[in-house]
């Protein structure tokens, strides 16, 4: 089956493609730029790096547009199915929601309207064993955004290794924060991947950090060997 993978340059998109790929063809990334840093659906840290990622891949990109309004910005990510459709004959989508009720009924009601298959092949995910299998097959992810206490301004850029799963383990016990980020708390973006015949190498990042919320800016990137 040629799928359409829901693609926000974060862990959570990431690993799902690379679990979709283990059964099926990835024959896109489709991806949404939200010009509302607040949207309910879209992941927007660095979202404008997704285009680099893709190149990464090696996979071609359907890439669309909001204005990020609650809602109506569901219409926006059909617009982009349905060109991912049209381009690339998918036949399913590929999301990475974990626990994210909101997100994924939208998702499944928007697959279903149009005839295809919806795969989340995270849903209900144990936490731990997917961060623990995320680090262990080889992505190289860093935190882009935090947007809760405790998180701090040292967190931004931070990679995620074993040592900042065990610290994140102590924040969502202490703080009663998701594991994965899923609540919003954090956002991530992937540098590499076990799918990606490239590496993504950042040149330039600025962290800005004020009022306990904060975001890893990247400015400047390319493609590097691995």
């Amino acid at each position: 089956m040629r799928l359409g993978v829901l693609f926000s340059g974060g862990k959570d998109s990431a690993y799902a493609c690379w679990r979709a790929m283990q059964h099926e063809e990835v024959a896109c990334l489709i991806s949404v730029v939200s010009r509302n840093e607040e949207s309910y659906m879209f992941h927007t840290p660095n979202i404008r790096w997704v285009p680099l990622q893709a190149e990464a891949a090696d996979l071609p990109l359907v890439q669309g547009e909001t204005e990020g309004r609650e809602e109506a910005e569901l219409g926006d990510l059909r617009q982009a199915i349905r060109l991912a459709m049209d381009r690339h004959g998918i036949e399913g989508v590929v999301s990475g929601a974990l626990q994210s009720v909101y997100q994924a009924s939208r998702i499944q009601r928007i697959c279903a309207g149009m005839d295809l298959w919806c795969f989340n092949p995270l849903w209900h995910a144990d936490p731990h064993r997917y961060l623990q299998d995320l680090i262990t097959r080889g992505f190289r992810v860093v935190i882009a955004g935090v947007f809760s206490r405790p998180f701090d301004a040292s967190w931004l850029g931070r990679g995620m290794d074993r040592e900042t799963l065990r610290e994140l383990e102590g924040i969502a016990r202490t703080h009663r924060l998701t594991l994965t980020g899923e609540g919003g708390e954090y956002e991530t973006f992937v540098l590499d991947a076990p799918f990606f015949r490239r590496r993504i190498v950042v040149q330039e990042a600025t962290p800005e950090f004020r009022n306990d919320r904060g975001v890893y800016r990247i400015a400047r990137a390319a493609l590097g060997e691995k």
